[in-house]
């Protein structure tokens, strides 16, 4: 049984999804679809602009979506459909990007709703007051127990539940950076402030789950050919939630570890990671050695997946 997964934030690069648009034009049709839905040449920055313009939340959401989507489409002209996959799911801004390969979105309404979602979660906070700090040798209880400490009546949250060593705290500057110290003294192998410009799942994004929840109610969402594993959940989630999960997402934590365990109780043995990077593999091995991953992210990459399948 297979889950097909899909990065989020951190994942971009300069060049990602080029050689796939080059190789595939349904992969071509992916990048100008966004850039027609978004009225500007995002490809062009994706391909060849400047990382840091590139890393900016409302530009890096859509360009991974479209990345992701790409790949999608290149596996769809090999013959591998998501129908392929018994679940879908997708790390914070992947959960769109799981939703558009499953048909539940269209790609225009997906990277419409990504930059909207980047912008909203942008202009929450104003930068300088938020931050985010990765804590690495420390489960999410010890990670949960840090931010309590932390907050002193600012807010400290335990956000990305990413795996059994890596968690991500989120919250007012000031508080995440005594997170940092006190993970520090309490055991972390590591611990350190993220270079990201908002304090993304936390309470603080509460003014973006609100813009978020205007901006779903406008748009048409169909069931995903294959049921969606939810970040809010952990579990695969009913079609007529979705919207509703979604909205939740902006504040609530991203439960991955979770979720991962909850693909191998369902019987999942193979974790396919389609788009940049390969984040998502190893976070999945960290959490479960027994599953298979396999990263999608290029020609070769999509060649060598669907030959894999055609022989399963």
């Amino acid at each position: 049984m297979k889950s097909f997964v899909f990065p989020g934030q951190g994942a971009q690069t300069i060049g990602m999804g080029q050689a796939l648009a080059e190789a595939y034009p349904a992969a071509k049709a992916v990048f100008d679809e966004v850039d027609d839905a978004l009225g500007e040449k995002l490809s062009d920055l994706i391909w060849s602009g400047d990382i840091a313009d590139l890393t900016l939340t409302r530009n890096a959401q859509p360009a991974l979506m479209a990345t992701s989507l790409a790949a999608m489409r290149a596996l769809e002209a090999e013959g591998v459909t998501i129908e392929a996959a018994s679940f879908v799911a997708g790390h914070s801004l992947g959960e769109y990007s799981a939703l558009a390969a499953a048909g539940a979105l269209s790609v225009t309404d997906t990277a419409r709703l990504l930059r909207t979602r980047g912008e909203a979660m942008q202009d929450a906070v104003p930068v300088g007051i938020g931050a985010m700090a990765v804590l690495l040798g420390m489960d999410f209880e010890a990670a949960q127990a840090v931010a309590a400490e932390a907050a002193q009546g600012e807010v400290c949250q335990a956000a990305n539940d990413n795996d059994p060593s890596q968690v991500v705290v989120s919250g007012h500057k000031a508080a995440v950076e005594r997170a940092v110290e006190i993970a520090k003294a309490n055991g972390a192998k590591r611990a350190m402030l993220l270079p990201v410009s908002a304090p993304f799942h936390s309470s603080l994004m509460a003014p973006a789950a609100e813009v978020m929840e205007e901006a779903l109610a406008a748009v048409t969402m169909n069931a995903p050919a294959v049921p969606l594993i939810a970040n809010v959940r952990a579990e695969a989630v009913n079609a007529d939630e979705i919207k509703a999960l979604l909205v939740e997402q902006v504040t609530g934590s991203v439960r991955w570890r979770e979720s991962v365990q909850w693909m191998a109780g369902a019987g999942v043995t193979e974790v396919w990671e389609i788009g940049a990077g390969k984040a998502l593999s190893g976070m999945v091995k960290r959490v479960d050695r027994s599953i298979a991953t396999r990263a999608v992210g290029s020609p070769d990459d999509v060649v060598a997946a669907a030959a894999a399948l055609n022989e399963g």
